[in-house]
């Protein structure tokens, strides 16, 4: 490699052409730097982990190895979110995000509230301390400060008090079956695999934690609250039972952008 690279130089050692576009512009200016990240990448690195960064909706979103990389479908969930507060016109809202990772969701739902003019309240919950000190990262790197961080598993780490206090809940537990990731792409072994796997339940691959989540939200919604959670692409009949089950009403599943069935939205009567 040349001392000062170009696209051609990075995309002959051997990285796809866009993604050489973003090793250079992070690490051009320092040739050792750029050849660092590029042997990560043709090792299989994904990228997100090499560049420490990457956007999600509105936010620059900082990340690394102890948070799943926030996929599209997730930025489908914080539209429909979004959309569920709209609906509901609540003023000043409380939002719980359970399994926030990178504090993707809930961080863009508070900025992009902010911007409407609506001042939203967010607790995020995880139950991996690492994940939590990416997410507390990315609050303060914009300026987010109505955000409170809990450690634990779903609902156990919340005090009694906050029982029938939120008015959304979101969430993109773990949903992928542990067979399912066998056969996944390799590349799925950089990310945390607590966040991608989850135990079979009800004769149903990866839906354990689904179950979780959807059975105790009755518990923490506000009377006509809304639970908006992504799930996989087999889940949608299975997962409408369990929530019709816990007694949440007005069910509705979406499609994302590919068609697949996705995004579970449903309410406590």
């Amino acid at each position: 490699m040349t001392t000062k690279p170009t696209a051609a130089d990075v995309v002959a050692a051997g990285v796809e052409r866009r993604e050489a576009r973003w090793l250079l512009e992070e690490f051009g200016g320092d040739a050792a730097r750029l050849a660092a990240a590029v042997e990560r990448r043709r090792r299989g690195e994904p990228l997100q982990y090499i560049v420490g960064h990457w956007p999600f909706r509105g936010l620059d979103l900082d990340l690394d190895r102890r948070v799943l990389i926030p996929r599209p479908e997730t930025e489908e969930l914080v539209g429909v979110a979004l959309d569920e507060l709209a609906a509901r016109r609540v003023a000043a809202p409380t939002l719980l995000d359970l399994g926030c990772g990178s504090g993707a969701i809930g961080l863009s739902l508070v900025s992009e509230l902010a911007a409407r003019g609506v001042r939203a309240t967010l607790v995020a919950l995880d139950v991996s301390p690492g994940a939590l000190a990416v997410a507390r990262r990315n609050a303060r790197k914009h300026a987010l400060t109505s955000v409170s961080f809990l450690e634990g598993s779903w609902y156990e780490a919340l005090d009694a008090s906050l029982a029938a206090r939120f008015d959304l809940i979101v969430a993109n537990p773990p949903y992928v079956g542990v067979v399912e990731y066998r056969d996944l792409d390799p590349v799925i072994a950089h990310e945390p695999r607590g966040a991608l796997v989850a135990a079979d339940a009800r004769g149903v691959p990866g839906l354990a934690d689904l179950v979780r989540v959807v059975e105790g939200a009755p518990h923490w919604l506000v009377a006509g609250g809304a639970l908006v959670v992504e799930h996989g692409d087999r889940h949608r009949e299975a997962l409408r039972r369990v929530a019709a089950g816990a007694g949440l009403r007005d069910l509705v599943d979406h499609d994302d952008l590919a068609g697949k069935p996705r995004i579970l939205v449903a309410h406590r009567p």
